[in-house]
């Protein structure tokens, strides 16, 4: 729809240029691009440019056809005022009787788009329509693609500030396009118990992310620029960021607490899967956010600790009184001594006599916690020592999910001992590289026997390596995860089979390892981009 607003004192000129065109419904085919097809017009007339000024000032049109001489304000006066005030950013185009280059020449000095001279038919009227509708789709492409561009280069520099690797451009630039004031936290948005779903394919997960980021984005409506996709910008971490400031909270009559939650509620209503949210501890000011986001990602790694929750606060998991606080130093460093050794039974004598102190000493809650942290803190550093390039803290999560999946009760004796024992299995593998020939082995696997069941879980069962720290060496050296690896290659020798056999589809998928028929021919569209058909005949022609 073209919104068009005709200016002239003369109604006969007015009416003139109405009946020119049908405007409600013009239906011009293509001849020769001489005219201009249209769904319709929409078209507000006034009798001076007073009229029109007042006009624009409520209203917005696309396109301005004025007379140059009017009585009370002339079209030169009102295109003068409309761009000195900012008032349209509408095409203007100059009508006229008198072929004066004066005229012309001041208008264009005010951005005119075109100046024609009365009378006008309906081919001229109709090219120009034609030529305004294209500098507007242009124009509208343009700014499209400006604003992506600037939303990327703001959001570059919001991680930057989250990661704290910034100079004081990155923060200017932030400050400038953001509403920051004091109080301000860093919050991570991600699926809930994604890492562990073998399931789901790191294209799936992808497209659920940018879900996720869509559905933030349009709760917080005016506040969306402070929603950052992909900010820990981690390989196995689908996440949203949100730059939380306590105005935000505030402004909408709640607290921090209700803020957050009315946001998670609102996900798990439009998302397909539950999500989860881990909030940093409030920081002072922007400049501080890197801090915060630190306390997510410690959240992040002690979530296989915690019971389930849909939100996490950093000050309630992690932060404690001091009043009464006990650290059961002496039973713990032993702990940390036989998992370092990795013996198994030592270990659990070890988690017995770490639980007694506490029960003889009445740890609970707070307490326990506190305990709980700085024995993860420990074990994360002795990694640290061995490889600091894996993600220990996701290596943490994922073993202490694993020890959980068993049926024991997250944070018990049990859990705990489980735990420690597949821990310290993964330090030692560890300090053994187990690199240099696992990942050969794995890759053998696929290959002679890419058809059957195979897992992650089983090679690494098979190899004795953990399971977590076989995922993130894999996709370490092969830039994919383990499933997409198998499923692709899969796919090549599927392939293989359309181009070099006979054999119908439904034999194909049985024989790379598929048997549910539907989901082979979707996953062959996902790598091959067309259907096992279409690419047996366009390869065959």
């Amino acid at each position: 729809m073209l919104k068009v607003l005709l200016v002239d004192d003369e109604p006969f000129i007015i009416q003139g240029l109405k009946v020119l065109i049908d405007w409600e419904q013009e239906m011009i085919r293509d001849t020769i691009n001489a005219y201009f097809t249209a769904n319709g017009y929409q078209v507000q007339t006034a009798s001076n440019g007073k009229e029109a000024y007042d006009f624009l000032k409520k209203e917005s049109v696309d396109l301005i056809i004025a007379d140059i001489q009017m009585p009370v304000m002339t079209g030169l006066d009102l295109q003068e005022a409309i761009r000195k005030e900012n008032l349209s950013n509408a095409y203007f185009v100059i009508l006229s009787g008198y072929a004066d280059f004066e005229y012309a020449r001041r208008a264009l000095q005010n951005e005119c788009t075109d100046y024609i001279l009365k009378p006008v038919d309906r081919d001229m009227l109709l090219k120009l329509l034609n030529r305004v509708s294209a500098m507007r789709d242009e124009d509208d492409r343009m700014r499209q693609k400006n604003n992506k561009m600037e939303k990327a280069y703001l959001a570059r520099n919001q991680i930057a500030l989250i990661k704290g690797k910034y100079d004081d451009s990155n923060l200017q630039y932030v400050t400038s396009q953001m509403k920051c004031k004091e109080g301000v936290r860093y919050v991570e948005i991600q699926m809930a118990g994604c890492d562990a779903d073998e399931d789901v394919t790191d294209q799936e997960m992808r497209e659920f992310q940018r879900q996720m980021y869509e559905c933030c984005t349009a709760f917080l409506k005016d506040y969306a620029e402070n929603c950052v996709f992909d900010a820990s910008a981690d390989e196995k971490i689908y996440d949203v960021g949100l730059i939380f400031f306590q105005y935000m909270a505030e402004e909408a009559g709640l607290d921090e607490n209700a803020y957050l939650n009315g946001l998670v509620e609102y996900l798990g209503e439009n998302l397909s899967r539950p999500v989860t949210m881990l909030v940093g501890k409030k920081v002072q000011d922007i400049s501080l956010i890197a801090r915060s986001y630190g306390n997510a990602c410690m959240l992040r790694s002690f979530q296989g600790f915690r019971s389930k929750k849909d939100i996490y606060f950093y000050e309630e998991e992690v932060q404690v009184s001091n009043d009464g606080m006990v650290l059961c130093k002496k039973s713990l460093d032993d702990l940390l001594k036989v998992v370092e050794q990795n013996n198994h039974m030592e270990i659990r004598a070890a988690v017995d006599r770490f639980y007694g102190e506490m029960s003889q000493r009445g740890l609970r809650g707070e307490s326990m916690t506190l305990n709980i942290n700085y024995l993860l803190f420990q074990l994360i550093h002795l990694a640290s020592e061995q490889d600091d390039e894996v993600n220990q803290e996701e290596i943490l999560r994922l073993i202490s999910e694993s020890s959980f999946e068993t049926g024991t009760m997250r944070g018990s004796k049990t859990h705990l001992m489980r735990f420690a024992c597949e821990y310290g299995d993964y330090l030692s593998q560890l300090r053994k590289n187990v690199s240099r020939g696992v990942l050969g082995n794995v890759e053998k696997e696929i290959k002679e026997h890419y058809a059957d069941n195979l897992t992650l879980k089983g090679l690494s069962e098979k190899y004795y390596v953990n399971s977590a720290y076989l995922g993130q060496l894999f996709r370490k050296k092969y830039g994919q995860s383990f499933k997409d690896y198998l499923n692709n290659y899969r796919m090549d020798q599927a392939a293989d089979l359309l181009l070099h056999s006979d054999k119908k589809i439904i034999q194909v998928a049985e024989e790379v390892g598929y048997h549910d028929l539907d989901y082979f021919v979707n996953r062959f569209i996902q790598v091959k981009g067309c259907t096992p058909a279409k690419f047996r005949k366009q390869m065959q022609q």
